[in-house]
């Protein structure tokens, strides 16, 4: 195996997540079986291939995505300008689920995101359940200059609740306070979105 990973080929780097006995050929026929789409494999598709188990599987799935964070890592951030482009980006994550999850996604001077959103909270949406400071605090670490925050309604009617409200002037307060501005906090339903600040909901 060569030292140097940038000279590693395709298959001694997949040998190297494999382990176990023979990974150079189970790593062959792996690559035979998905010579230019190895991520748009499953698991289950993974382990068809003789030799990989469902430890190998899921490493091999990790590394995939780890590259494909890294990438996005290191490509131009767009500035977030809207609404609807914060909704595009996390109606994906927040739309359908169970329960109500609570991120923040947390921005540069120029509204660009640092990162992916961040889930602070789940469960039921309530101001004596939510800690501001848990709300805050990622960007305090990243010493962001904004924040924007959003959840999801399970009924997937996205229209605000007294509770989502509160706890949006309470987190747009101490946001003043720390100097950390709360762009807006979106709503997410099945088909649709509210924007607290263009409802005119923030102070």
């Amino acid at each position: 195996m060569a030292q140097d990973r940038g000279s590693c080929s395709m298959v001694e780097l997949l040998a190297v997540l494999i382990g176990g006995h023979q990974p150079m050929d189970i790593s062959t026929s792996l690559l035979s079986r998905y010579p230019h789409n190895l991520g748009s494999a499953s698991a289950d598709e993974l382990r068809q291939i003789k030799g990989i188990g469902l430890a190998s599987a899921c490493r091999i799935m990790a590394a995939i995505e780890l590259g494909r964070r890294l990438t996005a890592q290191q490509e131009p951030r767009p500035a977030i300008g809207s609404p609807e482009q914060a909704a595009r980006l996390l109606t994906p994550l927040l739309a359908g689920k169970e329960q109500e999850y609570l991120v923040v996604v947390l921005l540069d001077t120029r509204n660009r995101a640092l990162g992916e959103p961040i889930v602070v909270y789940h469960g039921s949406l309530n101001t004596s359940l939510v800690r501001v400071a848990e709300v805050v605090r990622p960007a305090i670490r990243a010493n962001a200059s904004a924040m924007l925050m959003a959840h999801g309604h399970p009924s997937g009617d996205p229209s605000p609740s007294p509770e989502d409200v509160s706890i949006t002037r309470a987190v747009a307060e101490a946001g003043r306070l720390l100097d950390i501005r709360l762009l807006d906090h979106l709503i997410i339903g099945q088909a649709s979105f509210v924007s607290m600040r263009e409802r005119g909901l923030m102070p």
